[in-house]
């Protein structure tokens, strides 16, 4: 297929539930990648299959089901090509988990699909504001987080990972499936 034939793909959004093997395969993608980034950064090496193992049952995504969250799987085209996780932190205010879109899929506009079609679903389940911690190191996610209206705001929590923190007032449509 010729990239111009790749770009007009059509990109679709779908809940889907965190254990089926598409989602799981996605997030272990995503921690794999953050994983990597982090040790190459800090240790000069690759995470080990132990350590990603690890770093899943440690931060599991249990908590993106309904009534109080969601896993969001992107398409583009037939492709699997991304996910994106919200959940409940209160009753006026949700958490944006686990952003990813694959490699070959970055560039495409995939990100800001799920980025938007995450803020419906945290209006969906009533959130008036969204927030997300993320790393230094993931200058492309601060950048997105930052041209899609995210502000700065000061730590919510205490994770060793978290080193920057946002939120974005939310106002809209509710999502649909």
């Amino acid at each position: 297929m010729s990239d111009a034939a790749t770009l007009r793909l059509p990109w679709a959004v779908a809940a889907q539930p965190v254990d089926s093997p598409e989602a799981r395969a996605l997030l272990r993608e995503y921690y794999t990648e953050v994983a990597d980034r982090y040790f190459e950064l800090y240790e000069g090496r690759r995470s080990t299959t132990e350590e990603i193992d690890e770093g899943l049952a440690e931060y599991p995504s249990a908590d993106l089901t309904p009534p109080h969250g969601v896993l969001l799987v992107a398409r583009h085209g037939d492709a699997v090509a991304g996910c994106a996780g919200v959940r409940l932190l209160d009753a006026r205010t949700a958490e944006l988990k686990q952003l990813f879109v694959r490699p070959a899929k970055r560039g495409l506009g995939g990100a800001g699909g799920l980025l938007t079609a995450a803020e419906r679903v945290a209006v969906q389940l009533g959130a008036e504001r969204i927030r997300l911690d993320t790393r230094l190191d993931l200058v492309e996610a601060i950048a997105l987080y930052r041209r899609h209206g995210f502000v700065e705001i000061a730590p919510y929590h205490d994770d060793k990972y978290a080193e920057i923190f946002f939120e974005k007032r939310l106002d809209g449509e509710p999502w649909a499936d």
